[in-house]
């Protein structure tokens, strides 16, 4: 866990200025690729969903462009099920919408190749694995024109990353009952993101303790204390859950009940408040933790998914 805030400045820009066009491409000068969206992400897709030919369908829903910036181009990758029933209820999971939170990509890529299948045949599923390609690659909050795509789920968004994914789910789903977001909370929020924030939008970094452990941030207009919980004690038999601390918060928000926390998902922008979903939420892994492996992060979110669409089966 953080205990003390970085007093360091920012290397790029003037504390308490706002970024212009030339800090933001003296930031993305610095984000060298680090690993491989086709090897990591896309070659086990295709790997997996040959290997459920009757249940899931793999689909292409866009292409995230960044030529322009002298950048790659990326496609994107979704998978649903293959016999879409109308009278069956509608379960998404999206991923690496923060680009740089592993598990959140490699949980929902375990979750298909293991439970996809075992799903498919009760509820109607699109899975979005890895929304962010470009900060899979760059390990990466943002995307290239330093935006976070989890503030930017909203009409005429100026992140491609998001209004594609909104578009893919516009497209293929009539409605939402259950969608699961999967996070991370890692110590580079503090270290690098954090402070990268506050110094693009020129104010003070507002720094909280990295809490160590699983958490949950439910939608503050659709709490579901119910389904919240349930899915923290099927998390629990897996990895520890977070506690709140010394002011009952977690990174600032006030505890609602064991490893759950709220936030305004719609009024924020964040991914998972795209849909009407009566169920919704988002995980949040520690992957810093000296007591989690990334097996256990990776096995956290695919549990999560698991969980809830039990939970909605049973509601």
């Amino acid at each position: 866990m953080s205990t003390s805030p970085s007093i360091t400045p920012y290397p790029i820009g003037t504390p308490g200025t706002p970024w212009g066009a030339a800090e933001r491409a003296a930031w993305l000068a610095r984000q060298p690729l680090r690993r491989s969206y086709a090897d990591e992400v896309v070659a086990p897709l295709k790997a997996l969903t040959a290997r459920l030919p009757a249940q899931a369908e793999l689909f292409q829903y866009g292409t995230l462009d960044y030529t322009r910036l002298g950048l790659g181009s990326y496609p994107l990758w979704a998978v649903r099920s293959r016999a879409w029933r109308a009278d069956h209820p509608v379960v998404l999971v999206t991923g690496g919408v923060h680009g740089y939170e592993t598990s959140g990509v490699q949980g929902a890529l375990q979750w298909l190749e293991h439970e996809f299948g075992r799903h498919a045949e009760g509820v109607n599923l699109l899975v979005l694995p890895c929304i962010s390609p470009w900060g899979y690659e760059t390990v990466n909050r943002w995307n290239p024109d330093a935006l976070d795509p989890n503030r930017q789920f909203k009409p005429a968004s100026p992140a491609a990353e998001s209004a594609l994914a909104m578009a893919c789910v516009a497209a293929n789903c009539t409605r939402v009952d259950l969608h699961v977001d999967l996070h991370e909370t890692t110590d580079t929020d503090n270290s690098e993101f954090g402070p990268a924030k506050a110094a693009r939008d020129g104010v003070a970094f507002d720094w909280h303790a990295i809490p160590d452990g699983f958490y949950l941030v439910g939608d503050t207009e659709r709490p579901a204390p119910g389904f919240q919980r349930a899915l923290i004690e099927a998390v629990r038999r897996v990895t520890h859950i977070a506690e709140a601390d010394e002011h009952g918060c977690i990174i600032g928000a006030p505890l609602q009940q064991a490893g759950v926390i709220h936030y305004p998902k719609r009024a924020l922008g964040l991914c998972g408040g795209m849909t009407a979903a009566r169920l919704v939420t988002t995980t949040e892994v520690y992957p810093d933790s000296p007591t989690a492996s990334p097996a256990q992060c990776n096995q956290a979110q695919a549990v999560t998914v698991t969980a809830a669409i039990e939970y909605l089966q049973r509601a």
